[in-house]
């Protein structure tokens, strides 16, 4: 497949989809920024996509919780088409309101018996904002489509929302893709290497199928080197971020 389609979802107070937009065009996709109420009117169907990605900020000023509102439009309006654009092998991907998102519309893990999501997002433990460059490593144990080939990643955050909770019991089933680590690559152990108090320093998960994501880093503000607030000490070129976008254009070209 030479196109690959990606529609970025705009709904009021998205700020990152623009950037996001970008690394996608970098990576060799063909974006396309769609406000949800597009798809409500039928105007913008979601099956004529390869790759639907719910971008950052603070949709709906993040009201009741970070990105409730937009989870619960998403799942009552577009539910089937989204349900269907899974089953029919395309890929998701949720940056940081972009995972509240997913997160809470259920689009992440099987619901528990009661049909509620598993795990959720909650107040980042240091009770503030968090915006600060973090390090993390990939889980090789994951099938994750977006991580693939990603041994260790240093991206910025920010984020008032991020701590991951969950039961023992169903934090054990999560498909963690990402999680949060020194400098070094150790877990982390202690704040600020773990940002918010994630449990089991979650910063990414993967459905089960690999190819739904979502991560509370923000990938799109790393894919230049120069970007990298150490880069004129360490020579990079590359962003960190940029594997995330590449592999999705590369999965679907090879599917």
């Amino acid at each position: 497949m030479s196109t690959v389609r990606v529609l970025v979802l705009r709904a009021p107070g998205t700020n990152c989809d623009n950037e996001t937009a970008f690394a996608f065009q970098k990576a060799g996709g063909t974006p396309e920024l769609h406000h949800i109420n597009r798809l409500i009117r039928k105007e913008v169907r979601i099956s004529d996509f390869q790759i639907l990605v719910i971008p950052g900020g603070f949709s709906y000023g993040d009201d009741i919780a970070a990105g409730r509102i937009q989870a619960n439009e998403m799942k009552a309006k577009l539910g089937d088409q989204i349900q269907r654009f899974i089953e029919n092998g395309g890929l998701i991907l949720g940056i940081c309101n972009g995972f509240q998102v997913l997160a809470k519309a259920g689009y992440l893990t099987v619901p528990s018996k009661h049909g509620l999501p598993p795990f959720t997002l909650t107040n980042n433990d240091s009770g503030r904002f968090e915006c600060r460059w973090i390090h993390m490593i990939a889980n090789r144990q994951s099938n994750c489509v977006f991580t693939n080939g990603i041994e260790k990643m240093y991206l910025p955050i920010a984020h008032g929302e991020g701590k991951v909770v969950a039961e023992p019991i169903e934090l054990a089933k999560l498909n963690v893709a990402l999680r949060y680590c020194d400098q070094n690559g150790n877990p982390a152990t202690t704040y600020p290497d773990n940002p918010n108090g994630s449990m089991d320093n979650i910063a990414g998960i993967a459905d089960n199928t690999g190819r739904v994501f979502a991560l509370m880093p923000h990938p799109e503000r790393h894919i230049r080197g120069t970007q990298n607030p150490h880069w004129t000490k360490t020579g990079i070129t590359d962003g960190d971020g940029m594997p995330i976008f590449a592999n999705a254009i590369k999965w679907v070209r090879g599917s």
